[in-house]
Formats: C-alpha cells, sequence, structure tokens
C-alpha cells in the first residue's frame, strides 16, 4: 500500500506519523485490498476558528475513493474519530462488494408452476 503523509501548517513529529501509521493497519486487517492512502493533517488558523485541529484521508481502493475529515481541538482524537469512520465505510464498501444482493439460483427454491385450466 502506497502511504502518503503530510501536514499543513504543522509540524510532522514522527510519533504523529507512527501513530497513524498504527491505526491505518486497522483497516488493513479488516480490507486489506487498499491501494493506497493520503492523510493530510492540519491546523486551522482563521481567528473564529483558531487552534482546531484537522485531520483527512483519501483512500483508493480498485475503482473507489473513500474521503473522510475529521477535526476536533486535540490532533490524536481528531485522528480517533477519522480511523473510526474510515473503518466502517471500508466495512460497507466490503460487504457491499462481497454481497450481490440475492441468493444464487441453486440456493433459491424453485417456482411453484400454476394449473393449467
Amino acid at each position: 500500500m502506497n502511504l502518503k503523509i503530510s501536514g499543513h501548517h504543522l509540524e510532522l513529529t514522527p510519533s504523529l506519523r507512527e501513530f497513524v501509521v498504527n491505526k491505518l493497519e486497522r483497516v488493513l486487517r479488516h480490507f486489506d485490498q487498499l491501494i493506497g492512502a493520503e492523510v493530510i493533517l492540519s491546523v486551522d488558523k482563521t481567528k473564529e476558528k483558531a487552534g482546531r485541529q484537522i485531520a483527512s484521508v483519501t483512500v483508493y481502493l480498485k475503482g473507489k475513493e473513500i474521503f473522510v475529515e475529521k477535526c476536533d481541538e486535540n490532533m490524536y482524537a481528531a485522528i480517533d474519530k477519522l480511523i473510526d469512520m474510515l473503518d466502517r465505510k471500508v466495512m460497507q464498501y466490503k460487504d457491499k462488494v462481497q454481497d450481490h444482493g440475492r441468493e444464487a439460483l441453486k440456493h433459491q427454491q424453485p417456482p411453484e408452476a400454476e394449473p393449467l385450466q
């Protein structure tokens, strides 16, 4: 899996990078067909939203992209919320891909024949 982690208005420390990588391993345990992921950690420095920590991720799957963004006062809490939502979305996608909406023909009951008159 290709992983790109970047920080905007934020110094990306090794401990923060390791925290993100460890959390993303949880998603890989549930669904290992990830092509790549791009994580952006940023701080909003505008007056009305000063100090707001934003974590966003775009996960690339075969034929699909999943984007999730979460914010909190603490960057680690924002990453935790982000990974929880990403895990749910990836599991929904996995269920959708594996479940084709109906049973196979060999498992269905044959339709009853109507009597001819």
